[in-house]
C-alpha cells in the first residue's frame, strides 16, 4: 500500500472516505494478526503507514463535519437577523 497524501484524500467524497477508512482498518487488523501469529512482515513500516493514513482520513472527515456545522450556524444567524 502506498502512502496516501492529504491532497489525494481531499479529492475523495465523504462516502468514499468512509469506505477507504474501513478498508484501511481491515488491512491494519490483518497486518497486526500476522505479526501476532509470529510471521515476519514483508514491510516493517506498513503498520505505521496504515495508522497514519487512518488518522489523516479521520482528520479530514472531522474537518468537513466542522465546516458544515459552521455553515449551518451562520445560516441560522443570518435568518435570525432578517426576521
Amino acid at each position: 500500500m502506498a502512502t496516501i497524501k492529504k491532497k489525494e484524500i481531499r479529492l475523495i467524497s465523504s462516502e468514499g472516505l468512509k469506505i477507504k477508512l474501513n478498508e484501511l482498518k481491515k488491512e491494519l487488523m490483518k497486518s497486526k494478526t500476522k505479526i501476532a501469529t509470529g510471521a515476519n512482515p514483508k514491510n516493517h513500516g506498513l503498520i505505521k503507514e496504515q495508522k497514519k493514513a487512518i488518522a489523516r482520513i479521520i482528520t479530514i472527515i472531522k474537518e468537513r463535519k466542522n465546516k458544515n456545522m459552521l455553515k449551518k450556524k451562520k445560516n441560522l444567524e443570518e435568518k435570525k437577523k432578517h426576521e
